[in-house]
């Protein structure tokens, strides 16, 4: 499943729990390289190498098993390791770290072949991620590796004052805490919106195993969803989404909402551009651009039937 070959200084393998820190290590060195080399202008995880284990944790009670990391043949060292997100009907991509020391030794391009090797044999329709659309090298691979831009999105930040935004805006009132109950329908809207779904990360958001995770949901009048929000609050990394809604407004209401949990806090969004709504109004709270990514997709893609906020934990491509 893992296939070797001897001219490459590298094997293949997935990660396992003795892996943790390591990994740890490799998703800390590699991200704060990337963000500082482009000027950026602070860490992307302002904590510990140790905190960034959380990826590790959340991904493995996700998905146990599935990921792949290059070791190198002579030392034993991780050079590159990466997850991706079996889900209903596509695969994810997850976050792809490379060790900065070892960078053009075909570690991305045999993490791609093997996971899109994967896609194809468990039948899946498609597999989808979401890359930073400043890093060509990074937009290339996977472009020439059959996947299509489908949509762009801009990094937003916003430093939450202490005493929170103080607004309330149109359907606030519609909103409640997610319950279990609410997985199916959560579902049924995300595959109208997306064309996908992914009830494993919804039930796990809910049931918050960690203590890190919070689901909401809009409810309308009828009783049906019209949106979630799932976020993450933890030292490596405050982030918005995913978040699926039948317009604007919704997703607003849910982003208005979810801040209150980051009070004193720097929290992260990813937001598709066209979506001048919601971009205008984060603006208007003070936030500002710090990265543009792209959706690419390998196989099938519906277009948007409103809108989607991606997210790198859970990861959600």
């Amino acid at each position: 499943m893992f296939p070797e070959k001897t001219k490459q200084p590298f094997i293949l393998r997935p990660l396992c729990d003795d892996d943790i820190w390591d990994y740890a290590d490799l998703l800390f060195s590699s991200f704060n390289a990337w963000w500082w080399k482009h000027g950026l202008g602070r860490d992307f995880y302002e904590c510990s190498p140790q905190d960034t284990a959380i990826f590790y944790q959340v991904y493995n009670d996700l998905t146990p098993g599935c990921s792949v990391a290059a070791i190198q043949r002579d030392t034993g060292r991780m050079m590159g390791a990466c997850y991706y997100h079996p889900r209903e009907f596509h695969v994810s991509l997850g976050i792809m770290a490379m060790h900065p020391n070892y960078v053009g030794y075909g570690i991305a391009r045999a993490f791609v072949r093997y996971i899109l090797d994967y896609t194809r044999e468990q039948s899946f329709k498609a597999c989808r991620l979401v890359c930073s659309a400043m890093n060509l090298d990074s937009f290339s691979l996977y472009n020439r590796s059959g996947f299509i831009p489908r949509a762009m999105y801009q990094d937003m930040l916003i430093d939450v004052p202490p005493n929170g935004i103080r607004a309330h805006v149109s359907g606030e009132d519609n909103i409640r805490d997610a319950a279990a109950d609410d997985v199916e329908g959560m579902g049924e809207l995300e595959l109208y919106v997306s064309g996908v779904k992914r009830e494993i990360d919804y039930r796990y958001a809910i049931e918050n195993p960690r203590g890190v995770m919070h689901a909401s949901v809009y409810e309308n009048e009828a009783g049906a969803i019209d949106g979630f929000m799932i976020s993450l609050k933890h030292p490596a990394l405050n982030i918005l989404g995913p978040c699926v809604g039948r317009s604007e407004e919704v997703v607003i209401a849910l982003i208005r909402r979810e801040l209150d949990r980051f009070k004193g806090l720097a929290a992260l969004f990813v937001v598709p551009m066209q979506k001048r709504t919601i971009v205008e109004q984060l603006y208007d709270w003070k936030a500002v651009n710090v990265e543009t990514h792209v959706k690419q997709v390998w196989g099938e893609f519906q277009e948007f039937r409103g809108v989607s906020l991606p997210s790198y934990l859970p990861e959600t491509g």
